[in-house]
C-alpha cells in the first residue's frame, strides 16, 4: 500500500463520505459493478459509515473438530493491523463465522469492522463494544468449531457477487458496499469527496426551493 494512501484519515473520510458517492464515482470511471449484490446488512455495531482496507479470509466447512481449534482465525485476527476491515468469505456452510470476542480481538488490533459473506453470532455483545461495526448475511448461535475454518487469508475472496482484493478500500454504510479496488483508491477517494461536497451544495439550493431541473443543469449530480 502507498504511502499516500496510509496516509488516509479514515475517521475524517468516513464523516465525508459514504457508500453511494463511491458507486457514482466508480461508474463514472468506468467501473461499473462495485457494489456487493443485496443480501448484506449491518447486523451489530454502530450505524454509520464504515471505510478501511480489505484484509481478506477464506472460511471453509470442516467434518471435524481440528487438533488445534480455532488456528486460522487466531493467525488471522492476530495479523491485522489499524485500519483493516475483515472481509471474510464463508458462504458454504450456515455456522456463525464471527462472533464477540473475534471483533474484541480485532478492536485491539486496530481494525475498524467487519463484511461477512455469512452468519454471525453474539450481536448485543459486539453491539455493546460501541465501535466495530459488522455486516453479514444473518445470525445463527451455532459455533463455527467443527463446522467451518478459515483457510487462507490475503487472498482473493468473492463476496456477494463481487472478488475483493486485499488492499481494497471497504465502504458500507446502510445502503450497502461499495469496493474500490486498490490501484484507483487514491484517484477515487478525492472524486467522492468533491462530489460530495456537490451534493451537499444541491441539496442545500434544493431545500430553498430550488427546482430540480436547474439543480440538474448546475451540479450535474442527482
Amino acid at each position: 500500500m502507498s504511502a499516500s494512501v496510509k496516509d488516509i484519515e479514515l475517521d475524517e473520510l468516513a464523516a465525508q463520505t459514504y457508500s453511494a458517492v463511491y458507486a457514482d464515482v466508480c461508474d463514472h470511471s468506468g467501473m461499473r459493478k462495485q457494489t456487493l449484490d443485496p443480501g448484506t446488512r449491518l447486523l451489530a455495531g454502530p450505524q454509520g459509515v464504515l471505510i478501511g482496507w480489505a484484509r481478506t479470509a477464506l472460511s471453509v466447512p470442516v467434518t471435524e473438530i481440528p487438533e488445534h481449534p480455532y488456528s486460522g482465525e487466531i493467525e488471522f485476527i492476530d495479523s491485522l493491523g489499524v485500519g483493516d476491515v475483515v472481509v471474510l468469505d464463508c458462504s458454504r456452510k450456515p455456522a456463525a463465522a464471527w462472533g464477540e470476542l473475534f471483533s474484541t480481538a480485532s478492536v485491539g488490533r486496530g481494525a475498524r469492522g467487519a463484511v461477512i459473506d455469512g452468519l454471525i453470532r453474539d450481536t448485543s455483545k459486539i453491539n455493546e463494544l460501541g465501535r466495530f461495526p459488522v455486516y453479514g448475511r444473518g445470525v445463527r448461535p451455532t459455533d463455527s468449531l467443527g463446522r467451518v475454518a478459515i483457510q487462507d487469508f490475503d487472498v482473493p475472496v468473492c463476496i456477494y457477487g463481487l472478488t475483493v482484493f486485499p488492499g481494497d478500500l471497504v465502504v458500507a454504510d446502510g445502503d450497502g458496499v461499495t469496493i474500490v479496488p486498490k490501484h484507483a483508491a487514491p484517484d477515487i477517494i478525492e472524486k467522492a469527496r468533491a462530489k460530495a461536497a456537490t451534493e451537499d451544495s444541491a441539496r442545500e439550493l434544493l431545500l430553498k426551493g430550488g427546482l430540480l431541473r436547474d439543480v440538474w443543469q448546475k451540479y450535474q449530480v442527482l
